[in-house]
């Protein structure tokens, strides 16, 4: 083993482009983080390969708040928390029409219980390639822009060393092992700040001209385990 960093932040999504939860410890599992982008709002009438609606889409959607209680296991409740105060559950009729009329587009209620992922369960970047992402476009650091499971604290190295990773097994903490599978392809949705939705263009502008577009990595689940903020990240040899 050959160890390589510390587990700075963990974060889940339970919907969709809406705004994640910072979790002290959590399981990772052959699915991913439990309960990680589990909802998804989809635009009926798309018949693209991409139709969920999203904040490229609707960027308010950042500002909605969520929130995941147990009760009783298997069964969880997801509540929304709109930028106006108002509380809904994540399946109520009220919360749907009110994005269909912020968006203006009919939409239906996806869950997905195995995630409604872009490319794989776990997405992973480290603090010094989002330091230094804000660094070269003048902008403010804040890991939750780019909307990862696993932030990294390298222990040593650079910023963008995990794109090295592709191809190699990571353990985290004492049991969990995950394959780093591809590179993040970014999209626009870096621009978007994640407390307001307001688009700084010069992010995305600075990952694609001297970053090949690329920033973190996603990953599979090997082997499950409980992983803490704090934990110990090492590449196997």
């Amino acid at each position: 083993m050959q160890s390589v960093g510390v587990i700075r932040q963990l974060g889940r999504y339970p919907v969709k482009s809406m705004r994640g939860e910072a979790l002290p410890v959590t399981t990772l599992t052959l699915q991913g983080v439990p309960e990680d982008r589990r909802y998804a709002f989809v635009q009926a009438a798309s018949r693209s390969s991409f139709p969920w609606l999203t904040a490229r889409e609707l960027p308010e959607l950042l500002c909605y708040g969520t929130a995941v209680e147990e009760t009783g296991p298997p069964e969880v409740a997801v509540t929304v928390t709109t930028p106006s105060g108002e509380k809904w559950p994540i399946a109520s009729d009220e919360l749907r029409r009110a994005l269909e009329a912020r968006s203006g587009r009919a939409l239906f209620l996806l869950r997905d219980y195995r995630g409604s992922y872009d490319v794989a369960p776990v997405s992973l970047i480290s603090r010094q390639t989002i330091a230094r992402i804000a660094e070269e476009s003048e902008t403010k650091e804040d890991p939750w822009r780019f909307r990862p499971n696993l932030l990294v604290d390298l222990e040593v190295g650079e910023a963008f060393d995990e794109l090295n990773w592709v191809g190699r097994i990571l353990r985290v903490g004492n049991a969990a092992r995950i394959a780093i599978t591809e590179v993040d392809q970014r999209c626009m949705m870096i621009n978007l700040d994640p407390a307001s939705g307001k688009a700084s263009p010069s992010i995305l502008r600075c990952v694609v001209q001297q970053h090949a577009q690329c920033a973190g990595v996603y990953a599979t689940v090997l082997t499950p385990g409980e992983v803490r903020v704090g934990d110990t990240v090492s590449l196997e040899i």
